[in-house]
């Protein structure tokens, strides 16, 4: 696959000057001379150069390039330049485009364009088109089925390598990889693998089946794309194949599918784990209102949250009446409490998501963030008791409150931020909602408790 535009696409710089000599092509109408240029050029980079343009020349440029190297320029495109385009070629035109992208690629294609051009185009592609893009469709989003393609090379066990070989020139043209070859039973179940540089250094007459690899590694069509891209990262493979319930071959993935996955999912959890729904569109081309829509539920929840701190406020009223210098540390107490429990959550979130940790390592979690807490929080009392005595000059008995208070806070919050996520984990929910926004509305709880209750006690003793 390909593609790269939407979510997907990684941000452009401004290339204006590079392109200098292309728009002075597009001004003088020397569209032969900027034909044979684009023709050399690397596909992204033309894809950036028809963006820069104004949308008629763009459409004219776009009409100038080779049939050979269109379909791959338009796969690179933002999805607004490219409905653009699709909107204002012809129905001939926009059909072939469709017809010579990737399966994968025109799937998302149609995902994402307008209906009334979905319908345009699936009524002028070809039949084998129409079939393929059915097929991707069918699969549930983000699973293993929606991101594969189906153009790949299959053998037979009974072929020799020579017609291996012929068999590969005739498809492989058209197929999304050619380094690696699945070799197929006659119900199409998958049994082997036999890479290209290997049948090339074999003797013409040697058997398919005597020389396939038959260790296959395998997706089902329905595995989650994050689960997808583990897999990729445990077997440094650059292509898998991809199976369905009987083991026969559907299509497969490829490394730059994968690619595309972990940003997408990074992407996600960076959303989830600041309090925002996740969003399919860049920051740019979202309006004004769907960001307010994305951010707002989870304001208003926190918010809500939040309102238990005030209570706990309230109910120590009393206490901070008696000692107001106590009131000056509450922020500093909340926000290290906050910054410790966000450390021990994005750590244990990464260490999820790449496989490292598991629920069944959860006591040596705790034991291991214990002892990182407890050093922690002595060092940080510790510069903290100093600024204490000798910088805002507070009594010996309120310096222990606050220090007592800091080291107990950064234990519990370590302990909460990285219990949570793995419970999360355990009861089938994202680990990255339970990150910064719950852990630190949590910490600020357990911190103005902890510090009262400390306060009350050892000032009530010695008052």
């Amino acid at each position: 696959m390909t593609r790269k535009n939407g979510r997907f696409k990684l941000h452009r710089m401004d290339r204006k000057d590079e392109f200098r000599e292309l728009y002075e092509l597009a001004d003088t109408k020397q569209y032969t001379r900027l034909r044979q240029e684009l023709a050399e050029m690397n596909d992204a980079d033309v894809a950036t150069f028809l963006e820069s343009m104004d949308e008629e020349e763009s459409l004219k440029t776009f009409r100038i390039l080779p049939k050979s190297m269109a379909a791959d320029v338009f796969s690179y495109l933002e999805i607004e330049h490219q409905t653009m385009m699709l909107q204002k070629l012809s129905d001939k035109d926009a059909a072939s485009i469709v017809n010579n992208l990737m399966a994968d690629d025109a799937a998302d294609l149609m995902e994402e364009m307008p209906a009334n051009i979905v319908k345009k185009l699936l009524a002028n592609a070809s039949a084998e088109t129409r079939r393929d893009i059915n097929h991707l469709l069918r699969y549930p989003e983000d699973s293993a089925g929606s991101v594969m393609t189906v153009e790949y090379v299959d053998l037979k066990e009974d072929l020799t390598v020579k017609q291996a070989i012929d068999r590969i020139r005739k498809i492989g043209i058209d197929s999304e990889t050619i380094n690696i070859c699945y070799v197929l039973d006659s119900k199409r179940t998958l049994v082997g693998t036999v890479a290209l540089r290997y049948l090339l250094l074999m003797d013409e007459d040697e058997l398919i089946g005597d020389i396939m690899h038959e260790n296959v590694v395998s997706i089902h069509t329905l595995t989650d794309q994050e689960e997808v891209a583990k897999v990729f990262m445990k077997y440094d493979f650059t292509s898998m194949p991809v199976v369905d319930n009987e083991n026969r071959l559907v299509g497969i993935i490829t490394v730059d599918d994968v690619v595309d996955i972990m940003e997408e999912e990074a992407t996600e959890d960076m959303e989830k784990m600041a309090a925002i729904v996740p969003s399919d569109k860049p920051y740019m081309k979202n309006s004004v209102f769907e960001i307010w829509k994305k951010r707002m539920p989870w304001l208003l929840l926190l918010m809500v949250s939040a309102t238990f701190t005030g209570r706990i406020i309230m109910s120590f009223e009393g206490a901070l009446d008696k000692y107001q210098m106590l009131t000056a540390y509450i922020p500093m107490l909340m926000d290290t409490g906050g910054n410790a429990g966000s450390q021990a959550s994005v750590t244990i979130i990464r260490g999820l998501s790449l496989g490292e940790v598991d629920f069944k390592d959860l006591l040596k979690v705790l034991w291991k963030e214990s002892r990182v807490a407890l050093l922690c929080g002595m060092a940080l009392s510790a510069a903290n008791f100093l600024k204490l005595l000798f910088f805002d000059r507070v009594s010996l008995m309120v310096a222990l409150v606050v220090c007592f208070t800091l080291v107990f806070v950064i234990f519990l919050a370590k302990l909460v931020g990285s219990t949570l996520p793995m419970i999360a984990k355990k009861l089938g929910f994202d680990p990255a909602v339970m990150a910064s926004p719950f852990i630190t509305t949590i910490v600020d709880a357990l911190s103005l408790l902890i510090y009262f209750m400390i306060a009350t006690h050892l000032l009530d003793m010695t008052s």
